[in-house]
């Protein structure tokens, strides 16, 4: 029986551990330092990785988008529907940036982690870190330039993720909108696009453990284990936010806009679907016990779950979204980087937008990370140390992400005035 993916990963780190604490950078093999042999797997995965993010990002932000169109996505419910996903995101990614900056993972005893994680040092990447640093909140009227690219296929060339995203919205609203026989054409050429990336996803990702094998070898050869020390000050800074969102925040939304006198009886009633999503790191692969839940124990109408639940699993990714802000501060803080107001505005705003043109997809927290450095002008190989803790870590937000899809329909089913919901005894 083939072993699933994570659990390849898992033994890639335990062997690559093992390997490079027993090996120096300058140990080769017919003339060949070991290091190197690192490096090249290591940067191989890494530009496997940035050759599908355009197309990936794009025609699976258009494919969403044109979609919604066609639900009476544009109705009351619909409205309520998006604009909670849209709040709930937002706050996640706020928590997330607080508890980041609080509790810094990436300084550790007052300097940068970079050299722990073999970082490329300041001066083989200024060019790059000098478009991050010295900006200010006048910046921000940047960003918004930058949503509108004067040339689309220049942006796409040059990675200007920001303007990319806001076309691909642009381009799925109004193509759910033209004439039938045009809008079909164009849908079966997304889709096609889209379901032609995920193989191709999937294809690369087989390859993800001998990427994380060289990534994870390569800096054990030079740190040692030093590297762990930062990445498990990063695990318990995003577990607390995770934790901080789905035990806080969500239940005060429940409390005071779905008005429900006692969210805890929340939890009890998701409690199945919660394991199911923790166990499979899935949250569409949930969603036929989430709707279950909804349906039989928190007592939402069908009505309700089948339209926000199914929308939510596509568009609604709370934890993620977290996870993708404290991650790209997080490499930033290694690299020495105090990161203005205007920058952490674009982070925000990136990570909201990717939670929602990327969701659903396979590794879809790594290509929104990806974006995310894009944007911000940060090197991307700090993304292969985030792979040691991303399996639990996966688990976890999946949970926060079907946890908040659900607070949605509750909250959706009170104002829509069902009654019963989350009322009376459950098992």
């Amino acid at each position: 029986m083939e072993l699933k993916l994570h659990w390849q990963i898992l033994i890639a780190i335990v062997a690559a551990a093992t390997i490079g604490s027993v090996i120096d950078k300058e140990t080769a093999i017919l003339g060949i330092a070991f290091y190197d042999i690192f490096d090249f797997i290591g940067t191989l995965f890494l530009n496997a990785l940035k050759m599908l993010i355009v197309p990936l990002v794009l025609s699976s932000i258009i494919c969403g988008v044109s979609g919604l169109g066609n639900e009476e996505g544009l109705g009351r419910m619909g409205g309520k529907t998006i604009g909670f996903y849209m709040l709930s995101s937002l706050l996640a990614i706020l928590v997330g940036l607080a508890f980041v900056n609080v509790m810094q993972p990436g300084v550790i005893d007052g300097e940068a982690a970079g050299d722990r994680l073999n970082l490329s040092s300041p001066s083989a990447v200024s060019s790059q870190l000098e478009r991050v640093e010295g900006r200010g909140a006048g910046d921000i009227t940047a960003v918004f330039l930058r949503m509108v690219p004067s040339n689309v296929v220049k942006a796409a060339a040059e990675g200007q993720m920001l303007g990319l995203i806001c076309f691909g919205i642009l381009f799925g609203f109004f193509m759910s909108r033209i004439k039938e026989e045009y809008k079909q054409t164009l849908t079966n050429f997304w889709q096609g696009i889209f379901e032609t990336m995920m193989a191709i996803t999937m294809f690369v990702m087989k390859f993800a453990p001998i990427g994380v094998f060289g990534l994870v070898a390569k800096t054990i050869t030079v740190t040692g284990f030093d590297a762990f020390q930062p990445l498990l000050l990063f695990f318990i800074t995003v577990f607390l936010a995770l934790a901080c969102h789905a035990f806080i925040i969500l239940p005060l939304l429940l409390k005071f806009i779905g008005r429900v006198d006692n969210p805890l009886l929340h939890y009890k009633a998701m409690m199945p679907a919660l394991l199911t999503a923790f166990s499979t790191a899935s949250s569409s692969g949930t969603l036929p016990i989430t709707m279950e839940c909804m349906e039989k124990n928190a007592k939402v109408s069908n009505k309700t779950t089948s339209f926000v639940l199914p929308l939510g699993a596509t568009v609604n990714m709370d934890g993620t979204a977290l996870y993708e802000c404290v991650a790209a501060i997080f490499i930033a803080q290694a690299y020495g980087l105090d990161l203005s107001f205007a920058t952490q505005f674009i982070v925000v705003v990136t990570a909201l937008l990717t939670s929602v043109g990327v969701a659903g997809i396979p590794a879809a927290s790594l290509v929104a990370i990806t974006v995310i450095l894009g944007v911000i002008g940060l090197p991307l190989e700090g993304i292969g140390m985030l792979l040691v803790t991303d399996r639990i870590l996966d688990m976890m937000r999946t949970s926060v992400n079907v946890f908040s899809d659900s607070c949605c329909a509750v909250i959706i089913a009170k104002t829509e005035g069902e009654e019963g919901v989350l009322e009376g005894d459950f098992n």
